[in-house]
């Protein structure tokens, strides 16, 4: 029998401006971003797949990478990593118009 090792998950913290950012998406979405915030940077936040990238430098916010979810990936969670921590600092949360990224009522560049 094989004995799996538990992987510990990276603590997610959210930066102080990120709930500014929230009420600016419509409430109904806010479980939802919750949801695959914890789903996706709880383990393994700087394994680069399909809807997560890092940013080239200088990013938004200081941010080191994104992560796109929610219906059409309209929605992008701009973090960074602390490794020796384990923790996952959660800097920006924004959504996709079009091709514009609108970050607590604000056009961001990406």
């Amino acid at each position: 029998m094989a004995i799996m090792a538990r992987r510990r998950p990276y603590a997610l913290i959210y930066a102080r401006g990120v709930t500014k950012h929230l009420e600016f998406i419509d409430a109904k979405y806010d479980s939802l971003i919750r949801e695959k915030i914890e789903e996706q940077l709880q383990f393994e936040p700087g394994v680069e797949t399909k809807n997560r990238k890092p940013l080239r430098q200088p990013a938004p916010f200081a941010a080191q990478w994104e992560i796109r979810f929610g219906p059409d990936n309209r929605f992008r969670a701009l973090y960074d990593i602390d490794e020796e921590n384990r923790a996952v600092q959660i800097v920006a949360i924004g959504e996709k118009e079009g091709n514009r990224l609108i970050v607590g009522g604000e056009e961001v560049e990406l």
